[in-house]
């Protein structure tokens, strides 16, 4: 397939496990495709042969760059024992294990036919023993798990859409239980930007940091170089009208 020239394929450092088609229960893997995918702050780029996960039609997660680069900033800032609340397609433990600063890394995941997808996909197989032997998974619920080692950062991803009512007090929930040191949750941006709009605030460094305190969540991300301007950028491509 020739690209023409104002086009690229979208391209990460990251690792990107290999997946094959699959279904299991309600829940089906495809893979292939050509798509322009826009990404999560990058403009759009050319998708090739990812995978899609499905239930009942509708999509739950895709390795594309929305996905990838709205987990991004949480995997390279991760360290000790990470707790990612949601298994989806196991990337963003794949890639988080890969990180020598990461020792240890929970999967929490309460759907066996995911789980049994994951079993016989066998995705963490392609990563190297030091990184393999990091991976755990659990079956539980992300509101109800507690861990039995300390957390030094929690992840939650188990939400189907980026923007959704309630999602701060749902992540108050899971860190009830988990205490962790710092917190990166999917869709962070977008939280940020409509709770500190909400509160008649800038959404600059000073807004997002009092939004933050309002929170009261150990939240990590706000060092990424541009942030503020990240998170005004991805809340105007990706809001769609659900401010408060």
């Amino acid at each position: 397939m020739t690209l023409p020239s104002a086009l690229t394929r979208f391209e990460t450092d990251l690792f990107v496990p290999s997946y094959q088609p699959m279904t299991i229960g309600d829940w089906t893997l495809r893979v292939g495709g050509h798509a322009l995918i826009q990404g999560y702050w990058s403009p759009a780029s050319l998708v090739s042969d990812f995978p899609v996960l499905m239930r009942h039609e509708e999509t739950w997660m895709s390795i594309t760059p929305l996905e990838l680069q709205s987990q991004e900033i949480g995997i390279r800032l991760a360290r000790g024992h990470v707790v990612i609340l949601g298994l989806g397609l196991g990337w963003a433990a794949a890639a988080t294990a890969m990180l020598p600063e990461v020792t240890r890394v929970t999967v929490v995941e309460r759907d066996p036919d995911v789980i049994a997808l994951h079993d016989a996909l066998d995705i963490f197989a392609q990563l190297p023993p030091e990184a393999r032997e990091k991976v755990h998974i659990a079956r539980s619920d992300a509101l109800d798990y507690r861990p039995d080692v300390p957390v030094d950062l929690l992840m939650p991803d188990i939400w189907l859409w980026l923007v959704s009512d309630g999602r701060v007090d749902e992540v108050r929930r899971m860190q009830a239980n988990m205490d962790a040191g710092a917190i990166y949750f999917w869709g962070q941006e977008l939280e940020l930007a409509r709770h500190a709009r909400a509160a008649g605030r800038e959404i600059d460094a000073g807004g997002i940091a009092a939004t933050i305190a309002d929170w009261d969540l150990p939240i990590i991300g706000t060092d990424w170089l541009g942030y503020p301007a990240l998170v005004r950028q991805v809340a105007d491509r990706w809001m769609h009208d659900r401010w408060f």
